[in-house]
């Protein structure tokens, strides 16, 4: 069996070869699946491939090649003298099963078939349509590398490994989906990762049982980490080689997926999706202070809403001096309602900004400021204090490294809002307390997703608080359980 189809192994008459991968490509009915029907040394040869995906000029050279060979040249062991004298290429391999011709075709190489001989020759000379390695723009820094990841697998894995040059790095392929048979890489150290995690890494992508992956990294993600109904992303995304690199030297495990410019990095913790590139492009001391800076507006994104409200609602729990911090004048709108409103608004507005072109950019944003802002104050739908707090509480999402966490923590604040809103300070707590224990009881690969805080590692913590020169971070995380502690 081959990807779950059973195996058609080539027969010793050419035609009928021909006619079985010409019916299962749909040569003629697909006008990008090209079959070359040629004849060199005296031999009947078909060649397969997929318009848009072959390399032209190497295709031409090598068929340039064979059509310089006699007939006596091809007489004995013929198989072994194409594969190793008359096909001079890099990447050439042979099959016996048809089948797998056609599952390889559809993925880009090119089939070549030669009367008398019972197996296929791969070429793999293709190509495919990519963009250049531009800086993601999620993940900008001021200085740093500006090359990103892309949509082809075969560029990213060697973006990585232009940055790692060690000789225990592997990059392990596999094919998922039953139709799509999209390409699929495992990265990590073998020197240092844990080689547990990553079987069992494999043998959940080795699961996956779907007919493709046209969400690509996001599908994959979903069925190897579950939790469906918990927004908080269990693995982290990037498209930055060198953010890649640093987390293979830790121990973790990448999976790349093609046609997907972002890297899945496993395991992950929470505190994995509050650190940028930018904390380390800049003086220990500039970054810890950007860290700092980076946690208190995540906290104020999550807490400060909810927080407000309880305080606007609830007097009395002010201290002296502190009572400006309430609503000076009620608005005709109750304020829960003024809350939900301006979410939904500020969501409509982030999902206007993506369909708009970057033309329009600005005068989306202008009408954004009159309409939700001024005009909403004056006509008394909004009032002055939501419109500045959930001005704040969205400048703290926009400041999360992870566009996931942001998204998380969104829903959460909404959550919390509204039990704040039922049942007052109980509420409050109880919300606060219930997103603590979520997070608790989470795990992302068997790992604590609140580690280093719960379970407690006090070197860990404040690594995670601080951003520690690098010469002092001479040890990789214990919860990787890497093979090789030492940096």
């Amino acid at each position: 069996m081959v990807h779950g189809v059973e195996k058609k192994i080539i027969s010793k008459d050419f035609q009928e070869n021909i006619s079985y991968l010409s019916e299962r490509l749909g040569v003629k009915k697909s006008f990008d699946v090209l079959q070359l029907d040629v004849e060199y040394a005296g031999r009947k040869m078909a060649l397969f491939m997929i318009d848009g995906f072959v390399k032209d000029d190497i295709l031409h050279y090598l068929m340039k090649y064979l059509s310089e060979l006699a007939p006596e040249q091809l007489e004995e062991n013929t198989l072994e003298k194409l594969l190793k004298t008359y096909i001079p290429y890099v990447e050439v391999e042979n099959t016996d099963d048809l089948n797998t011709v056609v599952n390889t075709v559809l993925a880009g190489p090119t089939a070549l078939l030669v009367e008398g001989i019972d197996r296929a020759i791969f070429i793999d000379a293709r190509t495919y349509p990519v963009r250049g390695p531009q800086e993601p723009d999620t993940e900008r820094v001021v200085r740093g590398a500006r090359d990103g990841f892309v949509e082809t697998i075969v560029f990213n894995t060697a973006l990585t490994r232009r940055r790692i040059r060690d000789r225990s790095l592997r990059m392990e392929y596999l094919q998922i989906g039953r139709r799509s048979k999209t390409d699929v890489v495992v990265c990590y150290l073998e020197d240092i990762a844990d080689l547990n995690h990553v079987e069992d890494l494999k043998k959940s992508l080795e699961a996956i049982d779907t007919d493709g992956l046209p969400m690509g990294e996001k599908t994959v993600e979903e069925f190897i980490s579950g939790s469906h109904f918990n927004p908080y992303p269990k693995v982290r995304y990037t498209e930055r080689p060198d953010t890649a690199a640093s987390h293979l030297y830790e121990g973790h495990v990448i999976v790349f997926v093609d046609g997907s410019p972002s890297a899945l990095i496993t395991p992950t913790t929470f505190w994995h999706h509050l650190q940028h590139a930018e904390e380390y492009r800049n003086k220990p001391v500039v970054g810890a202070y950007l860290r700092i800076v980076r946690f208190i507006a995540v906290w104020a994104s999550i807490f400060l809403l909810p927080l407000w409200y309880l305080l606007a609602q609830n007097p009395g729990l002010l201290p002296p001096g502190l009572e400006f911090i309430g609503i000076n004048e009620q608005g005709h709108i109750p304020l829960l309602i003024q809350f939900l409103l301006i979410e939904i608004g500020i969501d409509a507005l982030r999902m206007a900004a993506i369909h708009t072109p970057t033309s329009l950019g600005t005068a989306l944003g202008l009408i954004a400021a009159l309409m939700i802002g001024q005009v909403a104050v004056e006509v008394g739908l909004l009032t002055y204090e939501v419109v500045l707090y959930l001005a704040i509480a969205a400048i703290g999402t926009f400041a999360t490294p992870s566009y996931e966490l942001g998204l998380a923590n969104r829903i959460y604040r909404i959550i919390l809002l509204l039990f704040t809103a039922w049942l007052g300070a109980i509420g409050f707590m109880i919300g606060m307390t219930g997103w603590i224990i979520m997070l608790t009881r989470m795990k992302s690969f068997n790992v604590p997703y609140l580690y280093p805080l719960i379970p407690f590692n006090y070197r860990a913590m404040r690594d995670v608080l601080l951003r520690s020169p690098m010469p002092l971070k001479n040890r990789r995380p214990t919860f990787l359980h890497p093979q090789d502690p030492d940096r």
